[in-house]
């Protein structure tokens, strides 16, 4: 029986929409070279060998619409396993649509969003936890961000979960032949070692959900910050950090009435840096709007950066503000003492020697700001290695670990209590359905949907 997602021929425009030197248009599918011979008169497609490249002209009965390169790549050794035809074109709009229109009337059909993966996933070219990395991989705007989506998509988490998968697999048969068995009161599977592996994967499983924070700093960014009284030197900072005038700097107390977003990247992590309005009892309502986004912004943030000019405050001031900051726990605060330029260096560290963690700059001049940028590093990644071992930024991979865990620590109570070993089996079958949600041996046409219907078209 022929796979009805995969038994048509597909076409998309697989270059981003709009003017450009080039757009190219992929189809895919058992009719991909038939249908694009159709619109290339001449060519003779079909005789062509695998990943060549054929100069050709598109016409439409007789009229010329553009000359494109084709590019060829036969089943299975193509991103879908199947017969795809990659159109260069120019990059004009209307000659874009125009092919895809012609295209489509010879008989292919306008591809959904991610359907081009889809069937990659569906012909076995890679599991569904690597065709979403995919995906990662194209929204990557970062070194560490890509780096993480390529592991991914060349299998690195995948390998880690089927080789646990396998191990208890092994188990669960046993288990379940027990289950066949249940008159005679035999046992197959040891129960010494099914007990360690659990905890072996109990152990495994809580590590990857614990580098789900990382992954998440490492795929989303980090949200960073810049707090502080009027004229601390906020926006000056700003402007030093990306190396721009990207804010406006004045001597006027609340020249900040909104905040100002831009982002830094730092070793790989990119950070989004917000410059607000000072904390102070607003003069107008304009300035009470900004500050209501300020404190907003700070609620939001992963990192805050209490900046404060080393002239003017107090060390009991300054205490009092990073109480007020510090409400929440979890979210670092970084205090930074500014204008040291302006003051006595001993002077300025004996009088602040009290605010833990205390970090002394010159927004203006750049002193201490490399110190910052590597303070604000090790406060996103807390110590780890970006660049080791498996990280999980996967949100529905991490929900599916958490419930594979609870599944574990459930089996592994029960064989502790001399549970039936139906009911053991039972966790270990979720356990088991858990992981296979990740990598695909487990799915639902509403699973695919909503992963793939994520992607954009001509994936």
């Amino acid at each position: 029986m022929k796979n009805p997602i995969t038994d048509d021929t597909i076409v998309a425009l697989s270059t981003p929409p709009g003017v450009g030197a080039i757009g190219v248009i992929r189809l895919s599918g058992p009719k991909a070279i038939y249908i694009s011979e159709k619109v290339l008169p001449g060519l003779k497609l079909s005789a062509a060998e695998s990943h060549t490249m054929h100069f050709g002209i598109i016409r439409d009965d007789d009229n010329v619409l553009d000359e494109v390169v084709a590019g060829i790549f036969r089943a299975p050794h193509s991103f879908t396993c199947e017969d795809v035809v990659e159109i260069s074109c120019h990059g004009s709009p209307y000659i874009l649509q125009k092919v895809l229109q012609l295209l489509i009337s010879k008989g292919a059909r306008p591809a959904k969003p991610g359907e081009f993966t889809m069937r990659a996933f569906i012909n076995g070219r890679f599991d569904l936890s690597q065709a979403e990395a995919v995906s990662d991989l194209i929204a990557s705007e970062t070194q560490a961000a890509h780096d993480l989506a390529i592991n991914q998509m060349r299998g690195g988490f995948s390998g880690e979960l089927k080789a646990l998968r396998e191990e208890l697999m092994h188990f669960a048969s046993l288990l379940e032949l027990e289950l066949d068995f249940s008159e005679e009161d035999v046992e197959f599977a040891n129960r010494g070692q099914l007990l360690n592996l659990l905890e072996k994967m109990q152990g495994k499983i809580k590590a990857l959900c614990e580098s789900f924070k990382l992954g998440n700093v490492i795929k989303n960014g980090v949200s960073a910050v810049i707090a502080g009284r009027p004229n601390a030197g906020k926006s000056t900072l700003l402007n030093k950090l990306l190396n721009e005038e990207r804010a406006i700097v004045s001597d006027i107390p609340g020249t900040t009435r909104d905040t100002i977003e831009e982002t830094l990247i730092i070793n790989g992590i990119a950070f989004r840096l917000t410059d607000t309005a000072g904390i102070r009892e607003a003069a107008d309502i304009i300035e009470k709007k900004g500050v209501e986004r300020t404190m907003q912004k700070i609620e939001q943030a992963s990192i805050v950066m209490y900046l404060f000019d080393a002239n003017e405050m107090t060390s009991a001031e300054v205490g009092e503000d990073l109480i007020k900051l510090r409400k929440d726990s979890n979210t670092p605060v970084l205090p930074l003492a500014n204008k040291v330029d302006l003051a006595e260096e001993k002077a300025c560290q004996k009088k602040f020697k009290n605010i833990e963690g205390i970090i002394f700059l010159s927004a203006k001049s750049g002193v201490g700001v490399e110190t910052l940028k590597t303070q604000l590093y090790e406060a996103a990644v807390k110590g780890a290695n970006i660049h080791e071992g498996v990280i999980l930024s996967n949100a529905r991979h991490y929900e599916a670990l958490e419930a594979t865990l609870q599944n574990l620590i459930n089996a592994h109570n029960g064989i502790e209590n001399k549970l039936s070993g139906e009911l053991v089996a039972s966790d270990i079958r979720s356990a088991l359905n858990h992981l296979g949600e990740i990598t695909g041996e487990v799915t639902t046409d509403d699973l695919l949907g909503n992963i793939f219907g994520k992607f954009c078209i001509g994936k």
